[in-house]
């Protein structure tokens, strides 16, 4: 089983940034990518930025891109998610995603999931 650990959330003002970070440990792993998604209150979790293991593929949602950066490292199975610019919109509950997969034309969940980690961002 894959355990997923997110940190590095917190309240920050819009205009502002945080950095997430995951870490995922337990057996080997079958997928070549890990992500983030998101689920703010009252709205479905939606996908925010992936990256593969060998760091040559990235995925980011509409919203995020241009603000928000995804990177990995292979050696310790983590991933980490820096936002910057954030607005009050991208409130919500941050959720690294383990033992996904990702080609050029399609991002596939993984069944690890973290915690959760909440962002907050005040107008």
């Amino acid at each position: 089983q894959v355990q997923v650990v997110e940190s590095g959330g917190g309240l920050v003002q819009a205009g502002g940034s945080l950095r997430l970070s995951c870490a995922a440990s337990g057996r080997t792993f079958s997928g070549n990518a890990m992500g983030w998604f998101r689920q703010a209150p009252g709205k479905e979790r939606e996908f925010v930025a992936a990256i593969s293991w060998s760091g040559t593929m990235s995925r980011y949602a509409d919203s995020v891109k241009g603000r928000f950066a995804i990177s990995g490292d292979n050696a310790k199975n983590s991933v980490f998610l820096q936002m910057n610019n954030l607005k009050p919109e991208d409130t919500a509950v941050y959720y690294c995603n383990a033992d996904a997969s990702l080609t050029t034309s399609r991002y596939s969940s993984g069944r690890a999931w973290g915690q959760g980690t909440q962002v907050t961002v005040s107008s």
